[in-house]
């Protein structure tokens, strides 16, 4: 289990995601640019296409000893040693995963009600995914919208890192990391933009002032 969370800008990159930039510039660009924990998020392509991917990304991320994340998919994240894990509640759960993954370094949970908080399977989790603390195009299966409010609510609640993920982009981050969020975890803040390595760094700039 993770000891410490250090990390406060969190990327996360599936292939459709980046519009101007093949999937693995933008990832080591944003890398460049301020980002320390990259999770890779495919959902619309075969296991093998994955697992591809994900031995691809980790080749880059290597090379700047950034973690990387897998979505979802145990057995990939497991293939390719990766850091860790990122799950949410309809995902295979976080006390299974860790009774399959003994050397699991790092485990995250996505809550969507305030009633996930208090269970086994956020206890079980290294950091809570805050998701959405804004509503987002690119996550409609999701229950609330937290807002800033939510994030004050959680934090009260919980000594567990919290990653806000759910439209996070330059204009809120500095409000939500004040709310009480340890950490940004952003999609198309940095898959969308024609320089990663810049859009990398605002959001940096704004998370160190908060």
């Amino acid at each position: 289990m993770v000891k410490s969370f250090p990390y406060q800008l969190y990327l996360v990159i599936s292939e459709e995601t980046c519009v101007h930039n093949h999937f693995l510039t933008v990832a080591e660009q944003a890398v460049k640019g301020g980002v320390d924990l990259v999770q890779l998020r495919e959902k619309n392509t075969s296991t093998q296409a994955f697992l591809q991917k994900a031995f691809q990304l980790k080749e880059v991320l290597d090379r700047y000893n950034v973690p990387l994340i897998i979505n979802d998919q145990l057995e990939i994240a497991q293939q390719v040693e990766a850091y860790g894990i990122h799950v949410g509640t309809s995902d295979i759960a976080p006390t299974q995963i860790r009774e399959n993954w003994k050397n699991l370094q790092c485990l995250g949970y996505s809550i969507e009600d305030i009633q996930q908080l208090d269970t086994l399977e956020s206890k079980t989790a290294d950091y809570l995914g805050i998701s959405p603390v804004f509503s987002t195009p690119t996550k409609i299966d999701t229950i609330t919208e937290w807002g800033l409010n939510g994030i004050q609510q959680i934090r009260s609640m919980t000594d567990k890192p919290l990653v806000a993920i759910g439209n996070m982009n330059i204009q809120n981050t500095y409000e939500v990391i004040k709310a009480g969020a340890d950490c940004i975890a952003v999609v198309s803040a940095i898959c969308a933009c024609r320089n990663p390595a810049t859009a990398a760094e605002q959001l940096r700039n704004e998370i160190e002032k908060a």
